[in-house]
């Protein structure tokens, strides 16, 4: 068994935003106290109005060298790009 916390990732949401933004990272227990160590270290000057914390272990990500095979399928279907669709006049600028 090892002695070491596990390690948590941090997202803040920000005052004047609605998306979270990955800020750092930190070791805790549990993820209540990943939240209290969070606010203390990412937040010292009230910049943010939320906080995620996720365990590194449960975050699966791509690779880079996976760009191609990944995002290419999404291309063939033209139905996905604003090109496709008619806006009507009376709607004015989106």
């Amino acid at each position: 068994m090892s002695s070491e916390w596990p390690l948590w990732e941090v997202f803040i949401r920000g005052q004047h935003g609605l998306n979270h933004r990955h800020v750092g990272s930190l070791h805790a227990p549990d993820a209540e106290m990943a939240v209290n160590n969070a606010r203390d270290v990412y937040t010292r000057r009230n910049e943010g109005v939320s906080i995620w914390v996720v365990r590194s272990s449960d975050i699966t990500a791509s690779a880079p060298s996976d760009k191609g095979p990944l995002f290419d399928p999404s291309n063939s279907k033209v139905y996905r790009h604003p090109t496709f669709f008619d806006i009507p006049d009376e709607v004015g600028h989106m």
